[in-house]
């Protein structure tokens, strides 16, 4: 699993809607992986500078990025976040059901309630491409 894998597609899933590109059909970004560290850095495409607060907020919505020691169990990733995008990932755990085939990395998440509709429930699937 160790190398460096391109973002290709990354959308949110539930049980009650089809499936959603939340960063749009070519969004940006890595996942570098070494022996012992993960480290995320996705963005949504189209993503534009802002300066008012609601720009800010948008930016802040685009993106995801944590790194952290990871460790394999069977088919889980478990990341202990040690920096994150979003203060409230720092110093937990996230784990991701992860699947390879060939050069191709399949990440999702376990199933938890929807930031901005927390009375949904969903999973988020990267998928990636190995480029190192």
């Amino acid at each position: 699993m160790v190398g460096t894998y391109k973002l290709v597609s990354f959308a949110i899933e539930s049980d009650d809607e089809p499936a959603k590109e939340i960063f749009g059909k070519n969004p940006l970004g890595y996942i570098v992986i070494t022996p012992r560290r993960f480290t995320v850095i996705f963005t949504a495409e189209n993503r534009r500078f802002g300066l008012s607060v609601s720009e800010k907020a948008a930016l802040w919505e685009t993106m995801t990025s944590y790194s952290g020691l990871y460790r394999v169990e069977g088919d889980k990733l478990i990341v202990s976040v040690d920096v994150s995008w979003n203060e409230s990932w720092n110093a937990t755990r996230q784990v991701r059901f992860w699947q390879a085939h060939g050069n191709r990395l399949s990440l999702t998440s376990l199933p938890a309630p929807y930031p901005r509709d927390p009375s949904k429930i969903y999973s988020v699937r990267a998928s990636l491409e190995k480029i190192e």
